[in-house]
């Protein structure tokens, strides 16, 4: 077989150059030529014309009405986690190619080695380990209590290997754990490259397509927590997720964040187990995990992840400063976004906090996405600068404008629900998610402006 061609592309400009070189020749830049494999070159046919229109040799493709497509409903293959299969949508989609992320210790072969094994004694499934010895993967599985027999493991990192012995073996499943180390012959760059990572995901992803193959890979992630690689390597599969989680916490998060077959930010809640992965099927009661002492700054919010409401605690510490510019420090948070409902607060609200330092946690390391919590935030903070804790049965939600209006949000009678199904007495509302119909223990006190959730609170 010849040799694919390939080129090297500046990443700022686009020139192309036949060989590496360390600086780009039009823009100048330094380090930002990457290597992409180059087709072919396409067969040109004769042109010729008739009745003023020119006319084109070759195949021509299929083209159908909208309307004749026919829509199968394609069974799901369940993952054995609850779950995981809430954050996929339901389940594994036959041709479907799913990529996984997370940092280093999260769990994310250990996810997938639970879950395998458990597919393997119902349908051929093949785990692909480029970073790990057999033995050691072997190891981990019988340290688990996994069922072994009928799982295929194959350590290789070539992806032409991978994929004959996939045509061999003929798997329903196809784990390749990761997709940093494959690498390619026809492509001289290194693995883990811009041009190895996209080229060897494509191949991946075309065989997972033609033959109905569940396809999972593994990516890491950089320090800022994106994932490593070309951001393209996103576009070209169906489910990106993420595996989140603290070193310092056995809970971990698995958060859909690109989904063909399913609702996006999906959140799946587990726990790191010496049994392995563990799901956790009711997470509210493990965020609310409270003391029996309420200090000052904390408030519970009810937030929307995926197609179902969680209750997490907000904690606010505000402190005096010795800096001339005061610290807004957030876990959870956007910073940006605490930097703005303060000085909301200040306008609004009449409370100045310019001259202090002001810290904001979520409780149990989930990240909050939607603006739910501005206002949970804001009254965490007024009750840590008053030293005043709220009560312990009070939830709070909606979102804050610019001009102190209080917004609603989605989903507002099940955030309400769910609170009330945990014991909660007194809901602070936006206006426009006040309950039709009354709430069996629950007391609802709609607001429309800053200033009267903070004269509720007094």
């Amino acid at each position: 077989m010849a040799k694919a061609k390939t080129a090297f592309v500046c990443n700022d400009c686009g020139a192309d150059f036949p060989k590496w070189q360390g600086q780009c020749g039009e823009c100048h830049a330094w380090n930002t030529l990457s290597e992409i494999r180059l087709s072919g070159p396409a067969s040109k046919s004769a042109s010729g014309r008739s009745n003023g229109r020119s006319g084109y040799a070759g195949t021509t493709a299929s083209v159908q009405r909208l309307e004749d497509v026919a829509i199968l409903d394609l069974p799901r293959l369940c993952s054995g986690f609850d779950e995981f299969d809430r954050v996929l949508g339901g389940g594994f989609v036959p041709g479907s190619s799913i990529l996984i992320g997370g940092h280093p210790g999260a769990g994310k072969s250990t996810l997938l080695l639970q879950t395998l094994c458990r597919l393997a004694a119902q349908q051929p499934a093949i785990y692909v380990t480029g970073e790990e010895s057999p033995e050691q993967i072997a190891l981990r599985a019988n340290r688990l209590g996994l069922p072994t027999d009928q799982l295929q493991l194959m350590a290789e990192t070539d992806v032409d290997a991978i994929l004959a012995s996939a045509e061999a073996l003929k798997p329903q499943v196809l784990v390749v754990d990761s997709i940093q180390v494959v690498h390619s012959e026809t492509l001289t760059s290194a693995p883990g490259s811009v041009s190895q990572v996209r080229d060897c995901a494509a191949q991946l992803t075309r065989y997972a397509k033609q033959t109905g193959t569940v396809l999972i890979l593994v990516g890491h992630v950089t320090k800022d927590g994106s994932l490593a690689g070309p951001k393209v390597l996103e576009h070209m599969i169906d489910c990106s997720i993420l595996l989140e989680g603290d070193h310092d916490s056995r809970f971990r998060t698995l958060r859909g964040q690109k989904n063909r077959f399913g609702a996006v930010n999906e959140l799946g809640i587990f726990a790191m187990t010496d049994a392995g992965m563990r799901e956790v099927t009711n997470p509210s009661a493990i965020f609310l995990d409270r003391s029996e002492h309420i200090a000052p700054g904390t408030t519970v919010v009810v937030v929307w992840e995926g197609t179902r409401p969680l209750l997490v605690e907000i904690q606010a510490l505000v402190d005096d400063s010795s800096l001339g510019n005061p610290r807004r420090v957030t876990v959870g948070f956007e910073q940006n976004r605490l930097a703005m409902l303060l000085a909301v607060l200040h306008r609004h609200g009449g409370i100045q906090v310019g001259d202090q330092d002001v810290f904001a946690n979520v409780v149990g390391g989930v990240r909050v996405m939607e603006t739910s919590a501005d206002l949970a935030l804001l009254l965490a903070v007024v009750s840590s600068l008053r030293n005043r804790p709220l009560p312990r049965d009070w939830v709070v939600f909606g979102e804050v404008g610019l001009s102190g209006e209080i917004r609603p949000v989605a989903s507002g009678q099940e955030r309400l629900s769910e609170a009330a199904k945990h014991g909660f007495k007194l809901a602070i509302v936006p206006k426009g998610n006040a309950p039709k119909k009354s709430i069996s223990g629950l007391k609802v006190v709609p607001v429309s402006r800053l200033s009267e959730a903070l004269e509720a609170c007094d």
